[in-house]
């Protein structure tokens, strides 16, 4: 079957199986190297994706369902003053280390931002409790955010 949507602000067309996950038609079909496969159960949040502006996590998206509506991983971030914002703010407290989680909170965090939901640390450390890090535990990741709010 033939999937369209946007991706990073450009129209694809693929052809997929009726049960492929977004995640596989991303990574294999499209190249998006961002998106990662991690628990495949939506635990984790390495795979996370922003559908229409709301993190989501691809493992758990059939591609069928993304049909006309709006794909953004990481990539199409590039340029963007707030991700960039975000990114350096994740480097400059040490909060990055292996990176294989880094997409997904960049993304969690970009949306709660641009949509109000981060006043404070609480409501960042609420946001991104679906995002796991087996590096830089949860503080050097929260005082970015926090010097991102200053």
């Amino acid at each position: 079957m033939k999937v369209s949507f946007k991706l990073n602000g450009r129209p694809v067309e693929v052809d997929v199986e009726p049960n492929e996950i977004l995640l596989d038609t991303l990574r294999l079909k499209l190249g998006v190297t961002s998106v990662k496969r991690g628990c495949e159960r939506g635990e984790c949040g390495v795979c996370t994706v922003l559908l229409d502006g709301e993190p989501a996590y691809s493992c758990l998206l059939l591609t069928a369902q993304v049909e006309g509506r709006e794909v953004v991983t990481v990539e199409g971030l590039r340029g963007d003053e707030l991700a960039e914002k975000i990114a350096r703010s994740l480097v400059e407290q040490g909060a990055v280390q292996c990176g294989f989680c880094t997409p997904g909170f960049i993304l969690t965090i970009y949306a709660g931002l641009k949509k109000g939901l981060i006043k404070n640390v609480e409501d960042a450390k609420k946001l991104i409790e679906g995002n796991l890090c087996r590096c830089t535990g949860y503080l050097k990741i929260l005082k970015a955010v926090e010097k991102l709010l200053a």
